[in-house]
Protein backbone atom coordinates (compact mmCIF):
# COMPACT_ATOMS: atom_id res chain seq x y z
CA UNK A 1 0.00 0.00 0.00
CA UNK A 2 1.27 3.57 -1.26
CA UNK A 3 0.93 6.71 0.99
CA UNK A 4 0.80 9.85 -0.37
CA UNK A 5 0.91 13.10 1.84
CA UNK A 6 2.28 16.10 1.11
CA UNK A 7 3.18 17.73 4.48
CA UNK A 8 6.17 16.33 6.86
CA UNK A 9 5.95 12.72 5.48
CA UNK A 10 8.06 11.22 2.56
CA UNK A 11 6.26 10.84 -0.30
CA UNK A 12 4.90 7.22 -1.67
CA UNK A 13 6.18 5.44 1.11
CA UNK A 14 4.95 1.89 1.51
CA UNK A 15 3.92 -0.50 4.11
CA UNK A 16 5.63 -3.47 4.88
CA UNK A 17 2.92 -5.82 7.05
CA UNK A 18 4.18 -9.18 9.03
CA UNK A 19 1.99 -11.69 10.86
CA UNK A 20 3.27 -13.06 14.02
CA UNK A 21 2.71 -16.03 16.31
CA UNK A 22 -0.65 -18.81 16.31
CA UNK A 23 -3.13 -15.68 16.88
CA UNK A 24 -1.59 -14.32 13.31
CA UNK A 25 -1.85 -10.81 14.36
CA UNK A 26 -0.53 -8.32 11.96
CA UNK A 27 2.28 -5.56 12.49
CA UNK A 28 2.73 -2.14 9.78
CA UNK A 29 6.57 -1.27 9.32
CA UNK A 30 6.85 1.91 7.54
CA UNK A 31 10.46 3.09 7.31
CA UNK A 32 11.94 6.40 5.95
CA UNK A 33 8.66 8.32 7.40
CA UNK A 34 9.84 12.00 8.23
CA UNK A 35 11.51 14.26 5.66
CA UNK A 36 12.90 15.19 8.55
CA UNK A 37 13.92 13.38 11.83
CA UNK A 38 16.64 15.42 12.54
CA UNK A 39 14.21 18.32 13.51
CA UNK A 40 11.91 15.96 16.12
CA UNK A 41 15.78 14.67 16.84
CA UNK A 42 17.18 18.57 17.69
CA UNK A 43 13.22 19.26 19.33
CA UNK A 44 14.52 16.83 21.67
CA UNK A 45 17.80 18.29 22.52
CA UNK A 46 15.85 21.52 22.94
CA UNK A 47 13.70 20.65 25.65
CA UNK A 48 13.41 18.96 29.52
CA UNK A 49 11.98 15.66 29.19
CA UNK A 50 9.76 15.02 32.27
CA UNK A 51 9.29 11.24 33.57
CA UNK A 52 6.22 9.21 32.67
CA UNK A 53 2.68 9.90 35.33
CA UNK A 54 3.02 6.28 36.93
CA UNK A 55 0.33 5.00 39.20
CA UNK A 56 3.04 3.19 41.87
CA UNK A 57 6.58 2.97 41.50
CA UNK A 58 8.23 0.25 39.70
CA UNK A 59 4.83 0.29 36.78
CA UNK A 60 4.83 2.02 33.25
CA UNK A 61 7.07 3.12 30.83
CA UNK A 62 11.04 2.85 32.67
CA UNK A 63 11.84 6.51 31.26
CA UNK A 64 11.18 10.42 30.52
CA UNK A 65 8.66 11.90 28.11
CA UNK A 66 8.17 14.65 26.14
CA UNK A 67 5.05 16.41 24.36
CA UNK A 68 6.36 16.28 20.86
CA UNK A 69 5.56 19.45 18.23
CA UNK A 70 1.18 19.26 17.69
CA UNK A 71 2.94 19.46 13.70
CA UNK A 72 3.90 16.51 14.17
CA UNK A 73 1.03 14.52 16.64
CA UNK A 74 -1.70 16.43 14.38
CA UNK A 75 0.03 15.07 10.93
CA UNK A 76 0.55 11.99 12.55
CA UNK A 77 -3.22 11.32 12.95
CA UNK A 78 -4.38 12.52 10.06
CA UNK A 79 -1.61 10.11 8.49
CA UNK A 80 -2.14 7.17 10.20
CA UNK A 81 -5.92 6.90 11.18
CA UNK A 82 -7.10 5.62 7.18
CA UNK A 83 -4.07 3.27 7.40
CA UNK A 84 -5.43 1.82 10.51
CA UNK A 85 -8.37 1.27 9.22
CA UNK A 86 -8.03 0.37 6.00
CA UNK A 87 -5.02 -2.29 7.38
CA UNK A 88 -7.03 -3.50 10.38
CA UNK A 89 -10.63 -3.30 9.44
CA UNK A 90 -11.90 -0.52 11.33
CA UNK A 91 -15.53 0.40 10.46
CA UNK A 92 -15.96 3.58 9.38
CA UNK A 93 -18.40 4.41 11.62
CA UNK A 94 -16.43 3.65 14.40
CA UNK A 95 -14.99 7.30 15.73
CA UNK A 96 -11.67 7.26 16.61
CA UNK A 97 -11.86 8.44 20.08
CA UNK A 98 -8.12 8.85 21.88
CA UNK A 99 -5.26 10.08 20.28
CA UNK A 100 -2.32 10.32 22.80
CA UNK A 101 1.67 11.12 21.64
CA UNK A 102 4.83 12.00 23.65
CA UNK A 103 8.71 11.51 22.90
CA UNK A 104 10.28 9.04 25.25
CA UNK A 105 13.56 7.94 26.53
CA UNK A 106 14.44 4.97 28.34
CA UNK A 107 16.28 6.00 31.63
CA UNK A 108 15.68 3.93 34.34
CA UNK A 109 19.16 1.16 34.65
CA UNK A 110 17.97 -2.16 34.72
CA UNK A 111 18.19 -2.75 38.60
CA UNK A 112 16.14 -0.18 39.46
CA UNK A 113 13.22 -1.82 37.58
CA UNK A 114 9.68 -3.11 39.28
CA UNK A 115 8.99 -6.39 39.14
CA UNK A 116 6.31 -5.55 36.58
CA UNK A 117 9.16 -3.82 34.38
CA UNK A 118 11.06 -6.47 34.17
CA UNK A 119 8.23 -8.85 31.95
CA UNK A 120 6.54 -8.63 29.10
CA UNK A 121 3.17 -6.16 29.39
CA UNK A 122 -0.05 -5.49 27.49
CA UNK A 123 -0.69 -1.64 27.10
CA UNK A 124 -4.73 -2.59 27.28
CA UNK A 125 -7.55 -4.94 26.82
CA UNK A 126 -9.39 -2.87 24.12
CA UNK A 127 -8.96 -4.25 20.72
CA UNK A 128 -9.10 -1.35 19.00
CA UNK A 129 -6.68 0.46 20.42
CA UNK A 130 -3.37 0.60 18.70
CA UNK A 131 0.61 1.35 19.27
CA UNK A 132 2.08 3.65 16.76
CA UNK A 133 6.16 3.41 17.71
CA UNK A 134 8.14 6.16 15.50
CA UNK A 135 12.10 5.26 16.50
CA UNK A 136 14.38 8.42 16.42
CA UNK A 137 17.96 5.54 17.10
CA UNK A 138 19.04 3.40 15.88
CA UNK A 139 19.57 -0.62 15.33
CA UNK A 140 21.89 -0.67 18.52
CA UNK A 141 18.91 0.29 20.64
CA UNK A 142 17.22 -3.28 19.87
CA UNK A 143 13.79 -2.90 19.04
CA UNK A 144 10.30 -3.98 20.24
CA UNK A 145 9.62 -8.00 21.10
CA UNK A 146 6.21 -10.05 21.26
CA UNK A 147 5.34 -12.80 23.42
CA UNK A 148 3.18 -15.92 23.85
CA UNK A 149 2.40 -16.32 27.50
CA UNK A 150 3.23 -19.58 28.48
CA UNK A 151 0.43 -20.79 30.80
CA UNK A 152 -2.23 -19.34 29.15
CA UNK A 153 -0.95 -19.89 25.27
CA UNK A 154 -2.31 -15.68 24.70
CA UNK A 155 -0.43 -13.41 22.86
CA UNK A 156 -2.97 -11.13 22.85
CA UNK A 157 -4.98 -10.05 26.16
CA UNK A 158 -8.62 -8.89 24.97
CA UNK A 159 -11.44 -7.80 27.42
CA UNK A 160 -12.22 -11.23 27.45
CA UNK A 161 -8.97 -12.79 28.32
CA UNK A 162 -8.09 -9.86 30.61
CA UNK A 163 -9.46 -11.40 34.17
CA UNK A 164 -8.13 -15.31 33.00
CA UNK A 165 -4.67 -13.71 31.91
CA UNK A 166 -4.33 -10.51 35.25
CA UNK A 167 -4.92 -13.59 37.58
CA UNK A 168 -2.63 -15.98 36.22
CA UNK A 169 0.04 -13.31 35.49
CA UNK A 170 0.04 -12.25 39.04
CA UNK A 171 -0.10 -15.71 40.62
CA UNK A 172 3.27 -15.87 38.82
CA UNK A 173 5.06 -12.96 39.30
CA UNK A 174 4.58 -13.71 43.37
CA UNK A 175 6.31 -16.89 42.89
CA UNK A 176 9.05 -15.95 40.35
CA UNK A 177 12.84 -15.02 41.10
CA UNK A 178 13.42 -12.08 38.02
CA UNK A 179 16.56 -11.02 37.40
CA UNK A 180 17.40 -6.91 37.13
CA UNK A 181 17.38 -6.84 33.61
CA UNK A 182 15.08 -5.93 30.48
CA UNK A 183 13.46 -8.65 29.56
CA UNK A 184 14.65 -10.01 26.08
CA UNK A 185 14.56 -13.60 25.14
CA UNK A 186 12.09 -16.72 25.93
CA UNK A 187 11.81 -18.21 29.90
CA UNK A 188 9.33 -20.39 31.39
CA UNK A 189 6.70 -17.92 31.23
CA UNK A 190 6.98 -15.97 28.00
CA UNK A 191 8.09 -17.60 24.66
CA UNK A 192 9.64 -14.73 22.18
CA UNK A 193 7.55 -15.02 19.05
CA UNK A 194 8.76 -12.20 17.10
CA UNK A 195 11.00 -8.82 17.27
CA UNK A 196 10.89 -6.01 15.15
CA UNK A 197 14.10 -4.10 14.88
CA UNK A 198 14.64 -0.66 15.93
CA UNK A 199 15.81 1.48 13.12
CA UNK A 200 16.03 5.34 12.62
CA UNK A 201 13.15 6.78 11.05
CA UNK A 202 11.07 3.68 11.25
CA UNK A 203 7.46 3.41 12.26
CA UNK A 204 5.94 0.44 13.71
CA UNK A 205 1.57 -0.02 14.21
CA UNK A 206 0.63 -2.96 16.45
CA UNK A 207 -2.91 -3.51 18.67
CA UNK A 208 -2.12 -2.75 21.91
CA UNK A 209 -3.04 -5.81 23.30
CA UNK A 210 -0.68 -7.41 22.11
CA UNK A 211 1.84 -9.25 24.73
CA UNK A 212 5.47 -7.20 23.77
CA UNK A 213 8.39 -5.29 25.75
CA UNK A 214 11.18 -3.07 24.70
CA UNK A 215 13.85 -4.91 23.66
CA UNK A 216 16.86 -4.01 24.88
CA UNK A 217 19.98 -5.88 24.35
CA UNK A 218 22.51 -3.39 25.44
CA UNK A 219 20.78 -1.36 28.39
CA UNK A 220 24.78 0.30 28.94
CA UNK A 221 23.84 1.86 25.54
CA UNK A 222 19.90 2.47 25.53
CA UNK A 223 19.35 3.74 29.07
CA UNK A 224 20.69 7.23 28.45
CA UNK A 225 18.90 10.72 28.69
CA UNK A 226 20.48 12.02 26.09
CA UNK A 227 18.18 12.21 22.88
CA UNK A 228 20.88 12.25 20.56
CA UNK A 229 22.23 9.02 22.13
CA UNK A 230 20.17 7.38 23.43
CA UNK A 231 16.93 5.16 22.88
CA UNK A 232 14.57 7.94 21.80
CA UNK A 233 11.40 7.38 20.34
CA UNK A 234 7.88 8.98 19.63
CA UNK A 235 5.18 6.54 21.36
CA UNK A 236 1.40 7.64 20.16
CA UNK A 237 -1.54 5.33 20.84
CA UNK A 238 -4.50 5.71 18.69
CA UNK A 239 -8.34 3.86 19.45
CA UNK A 240 -11.70 3.62 18.18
Amino acid sequence: MSINNASIFNENLSIDTVQIGEEKQKILIIDDLLKKPSDLVEFARQNPFEPYPIPKPGTGYPGLRLTPPSTYSHALMDLIEPIIRKEYGIPADLPLRKAVCSMSLTTIKPENLGKIQLTPHFDTSAYNQFAVLLYLCDEHHGGTAFYRHNATNFEIVTAERSNDYIGVYFSELEARELKPAYFTESDKYFTKISVVNAKYNRMVVYRSCLIHSPYITDPERSVDDNPVTGRLTVNSFVAF
